[in-house]
């Protein structure tokens, strides 16, 4: 498995990986996730030996002093096969120097989020209320 950083994205590739996911969502409206995409910090992809795209991550990030990973995925296929985690390393070890390594997820009272949680936690991430801080959004549309 290559774990490398990309700025060109194929279209069919990225609907395919969102679709697998579930995340109807982004893979309705590709057009904006190629977008957001090229518009993020640090975009990193998981291929197998043949190229084909396994996983990605995404960070939005000042590079000082926050991280944070607007989404970590890997294709349905090869969940459970240690992509998500070695995304998430390379991650954690690119931003090693900033202050604050966030992200958000599902509430682990869906079978996601249970799931999600146990992942994050095997890689050494604590929920915020776990260290004295809270977290607040607005979610539009």
């Amino acid at each position: 498995m290559l774990i490398s950083p990309e700025t060109t994205f194929d279209q069919d590739e990225i609907f395919k990986l969102y679709s697998s996911v579930g995340w109807r969502d982004w893979a309705n409206d590709v057009p904006k996730v190629l977008r957001a995409l090229a518009n993020s910090h640090v975009v990193i992809t998981a291929r197998d030996e043949s190229g084909a795209l396994l996983g990605l991550a995404r960070t939005v990030s000042d590079d000082e002093l926050i991280c944070y990973v607007q989404e970590l995925l890997v294709d349905v296929e090869h969940q459970g096969k240690g992509v998500g985690g070695k995304l998430l390393e390379h991650l954690k070890e690119r931003y090693a120097h900033c202050r604050h390594f966030i992200l958000t997820t599902d509430h682990e009272s869906t079978p996601e989020g249970r799931l999600n949680h146990a992942f994050y936690r095997k890689h050494g991430m604590i929920e915020h209320h776990e260290q004295g801080l809270s977290a607040f959004g607005l979610k539009y549309g």
